[in-house]
């Protein structure tokens, strides 16, 4: 069989990246060719992302694959939830598109949820509570900004917002859609009860297509930029964790999934949306994924908390990497200090190291004092955060979890994996880091006919990439670090 190419263009927090797939005889290799910071611009007190920066990188990575001269089936481009960009028929960006960690939500998040109904919001959506959802952003544009509303013809999803650069087709992929709390996954439609109660324009909201829907050609602009040809834009799961989870190895139904990057995203796959109040107090959320599946999930503050710590060392004149960070936390006394990562002051940009300090103090905890030991109580909380989520997935579902796929880039950790094993007393299978890249990639050959469905994806991703396991160890300990962890949870 001749080989088939496809390009991923994959948008994280941290980083960007282009990459070229080759799958040939059920087989999947996957090369970086150009990878760039993600472009976050603070500017006259807010945060933003700089999209035609992005634009300029993923235009020199497609570059440079056409100049390898191999023909190119498809290309589709991912990137994190909730954030969006508001265009019209003149203008291909209004105003450069907010961070999800500004703070113009802090006052919409409460305001929403109090005039509309955080019931009314959860039995509409499904969607988990946090001050980032897209929700609380347009309530922002409405109450600050409705001029900029009242010029846009839609708002498009970072993901699909190239996707449309690329393409010329403006929508929005159902993966997407869904993160931004104004989607009904029940009816597959944006929620009009929603929009209307929050007051926002009708005509931005976009169509929403179904992952591994084919957009079209690549624009003719685009073609003579790169030198790429004959090449179809395909809007895959847009949302990144959406791809990853697609990817994910797994068999049966005893299994979860971990998306372990920026963001720890924990759950298991539905056939169908589980919208109920006990749901509701739990805080888990319902996402589209592939094929009409249910990202049934809980999102966790991640190894963000560790990025921002290595941030303020570096403000400080310490240059750390993860590997040597990863060696010092080996080292250092176990359960010393733990966190609750889904507090609400680690969820934003800030002096991290002494928000732990300080959260540590006030739970009568020794607050760390050396980057290793910070490290060690980011990764052990972390890892309880896992147990705390399998065992409330179990309990709403009537699953019995036996087994934790983590894939993505928290997925070479081999301290966390194995702390993970620990803390939920669950075999943890880690693997592949690629797995955005591979689900994006994987979806674009379906949509082109290459691969037959969802099922026959993961066995290719099981039998193209190396998968470590790690089995639980030193569970009484870790049995009585939960413990401790339970109450912890408490404080914010």
């Amino acid at each position: 069989m001749n080989p088939n190419y496809y390009i991923a263009c994959d948008l994280g927090a941290e980083s960007g990246r282009v990459m070229l797939a080759r799958l040939e005889d059920r087989r999947l290799t996957l090369e970086e060719i150009h990878r760039f910071p993600s472009a976050v611009v603070r500017v006259l007190g807010s945060l933003r992302w700089d999209v035609l920066r992005i634009y300029e990188e993923l235009k020199a990575g497609l570059g440079k694959i056409a100049r390898r001269e191999i023909p190119i089936r498809g290309i589709s481009v991912d990137s994190w939830g909730v954030d969006y960009v508001l265009i019209n028929a003149a203008h291909p960006m209004i105003s450069p598109p907010f961070h999800y960690r500004d703070e113009r939500t802090a006052t919409t998040y409460e305001t929403v949820r109090e005039r509309v109904g955080s019931r009314l919001i959860f039995e509409e959506t499904g969607i988990q509570f946090l001050p980032i959802n897209t929700i609380y952003q347009l309530a922002s544009d409405v109450e600050k900004s409705a001029a900029l509303l009242e010029a846009a013809d839609c708002f498009l999803t970072i993901g699909d917002y190239f996707n449309y650069l690329f393409s010329g087709v403006a929508c929005v992929d159902e993966s997407l859609a869904s993160t931004t709390q104004l989607y009904n996954p029940r009816t597959r439609s944006w929620s009009q009860r929603l929009i209307e109660c929050c007051g926002m324009p009708r005509r931005i909201f976009p169509k929403v297509v179904p992952p591994g829907s084919i957009l079209g050609p690549l624009l003719p602009e685009v073609a003579t930029d790169t030198g790429l040809s004959d090449v179809q834009v395909i809007a895959t799961c847009s949302h990144d964790t959406g791809e990853a989870v697609a990817a994910a190895p797994g068999q049966g139904d005893d299994w979860a999934y971990l998306s372990s990057g920026t963001w720890s995203l924990i759950g298991i796959e539905l056939a169908q949306p589980l919208i109920s109040e006990e749901i509701r107090a739990h805080n888990f959320t319902n996402e589209a994924g592939y094929g009409g599946t249910i990202r049934f999930l809980k999102n966790i503050v991640g190894l963000w908390i560790l990025q921002e710590s290595r941030r303020a060392w570096a403000r400080q004149g310490l240059d750390l990497d993860y590997a040597s960070l990863t060696a010092e936390a080996d080292k250092a006394e176990p359960f010393r200090s733990l966190i609750n990562p889904n507090a609400a002051r680690f969820a934003k940009p800030g002096d991290m190291p002494l928000h732990i300090a300080t959260f540590c103090r006030e739970t009568g905890q020794p607050a760390p004092q050396t980057p290793g030991q910070f490290a060690r109580s980011i990764l052990e909380s972390l890892a309880l955060s896992y147990r705390s989520a399998l065992d409330e997935i179990e309990e709403l579902t009537g699953r019995s979890l036996r087994r934790l796929h983590i894939v993505g880039g928290g997925s070479q950790s081999m301290l966390l994996n194995q702390f993970a094993a620990n803390a939920t007393q669950r075999e943890v299978i880690a693997g592949p880091v690629e797995a955005t890249a591979a689900g994006n990639v994987l979806i674009q050959a379906i949509a082109l006919g290459q691969v037959e469905s969802l099922q026959a994806l993961r066995e290719i991703v099981g039998g193209s990439f190396p998968l470590q396991t790690f089995q639980s160890l030193d569970t009484a300990d870790w049995q009585k670090a939960y413990h401790r962890f339970t109450h912890l949870e408490l404080y914010t």
